[in-house]
């Protein structure tokens, strides 16, 4: 680990991208007759909410680090208002933006009407609610994978409440390794309210299921797609982060082996799910993506590879680092991009249409392009220099709780 960079953590959010890519690519592939030597894509067919779970543990891993490091060292509580402030300017402009442009293009391009319920969900997204009711799951229609933004944010906003937490437990209790099994507390808690959540919020039945877009989608999506299910994932991320505080102090060729090991049993997972029926794939407690297994052994990948000596290098690649500088503006534009193929370029591009895999290929990459060009503009035009307009806004960290 370098400093802000930890090995292999990049690797795995440029993995995440091209996963959900492949998955909304492999989705417009008509599986009913044989695709030859394209049999490989069929992997993304049925992961794609994988990918979507491994940004959900990263994000955990990343931003609970410097409160595990602060309670390892005995120091106070990171400033929340710069831990505030840093979230809001990775995520918030370029969400905004594309939530914006999104809902442009679908009353002219697309000509969907703009109703009030149009309106309804695009305010949901712009205020960060629309995780919280079926109806506003899908903030606006087109760019479908807009939802887990909200569910991110809200999983941002409890992290720091379960840390305001351990900050006020006795030393004896919250230093060192022991500091690790209050935490277990907090992803109880989360299944607890996910629990709840299923229990108490019940989606209408009626005109539930994909057939009836985006919203009859959301009502089979939920109760058990709710932020309390993604934050129990985050929240593992974040465990993950305070198991490495504990390990950084080690490094060796153990972490590599462990490293390899715990990325070939991603690997498994992946490859059972592709036989599996659907992309919910739900776990333990009916939380989506396997649950708890993939959040673990993904957690685990993150704290080993940190510690590696070559595995976690090798995997950061430069071609890794750029897919995930960039990764951001590959997640919320490439569906777009997708969609205004199918409109103007590529009709049988749509759900289950297209019967030639190398056509699928060859509109794919063409698709991939143009969203990378539009990501790279939306990183180093916008998203970069809001990032460090938005450090001097910061300041210096002063002491919010200190450790009792």
């Amino acid at each position: 680990m370098t400093e802000n960079r930890f090995a292999g953590a990049d690797f795995l959010r440029a993995t995440a991208c091209l996963v959900v890519i492949g998955h909304h690519l492999a989705q417009r592939m008509s599986w009913d007759g044989p695709v030859g030597w394209m049999e490989w894509l069929r992997v993304f067919n049925n992961t794609g909410g994988f990918g979507v779970t491994l940004f959900f543990i990263l994000s955990g891993f990343l931003l609970a680090h410097p409160f595990w490091l602060a309670l390892d060292r005995g120091e106070p509580l990171p400033s929340l208002r710069t831990y505030a402030i840093r979230r809001a300017a990775r995520i918030l402009p370029g969400f905004w933006l594309a939530l914006t442009v999104t809902l442009v293009l679908t009353v002219t391009l697309f000509r969907i009407p703009l109703t009030g319920e149009l309106i309804l969900r695009y305010l949901a997204g712009v205020f960060l609610v629309a995780d919280w009711h079926w109806v506003t799951f899908f903030p606006v229609e087109v760019n479908g994978p807009l939802w887990s933004i909200g569910f991110e944010i809200t999983s941002y906003l409890l992290l720091p409440l379960g840390f305001l937490a351990l900050f006020t437990l006795p030393s004896a209790v919250r230093s060192g390794w022991r500091g690790l099994l209050p935490w277990l507390v907090v992803i109880a808690l989360a299944i607890a309210a996910h629990l709840l959540f299923t229990h108490f919020v019940r989606p209408s039945p009626i005109r539930r299921g994909w057939d009836y877009g985006l919203i009859g989608g959301a009502k089979l999506w939920m109760p058990r797609f709710n932020p309390f299910a993604f934050f129990a994932t985050f929240a593992v991320g974040a465990l993950a982060a305070g198991l490495h505080v504990h390990l950084a102090r080690y490094r060796g060729p153990l972490f590599d082996a462990l490293a390899l090991a715990t990325l070939a049993t991603i690997l498994v997972v992946f490859g059972i799910q592709t036989k599996g029926n659907g992309t919910e794939a739900f776990g333990l407690f009916g939380i989506p993506h396997t649950f708890p297994l993939l959040q673990i052994v993904a957690g685990l990948f993150l704290a080993f590879a940190a510690s590696s000596l070559r595995v976690g290098a090798v995997l950061d690649n430069p071609v890794a680092r750029y897919i995930a500088r960039i990764s951001f503006g590959l997640y919320v534009w490439h569906y777009v991009v997708l969609d205004l193929f199918v409109r103007f370029l590529v009709p049988d591009l749509d759900h289950g249409q297209m019967e030639d895999p190398m056509r699928l290929l060859l509109y794919g990459s063409a698709i991939i392009v143009v969203t990378g060009i539009i990501a790279h503009a939306s990183f180093y035009l916008m998203e970069q220099p809001i990032i460090r307009w938005a450090r001097n806004l910061e300041q210096p960290s002063r002491a919010v709780l200190k450790p009792a």
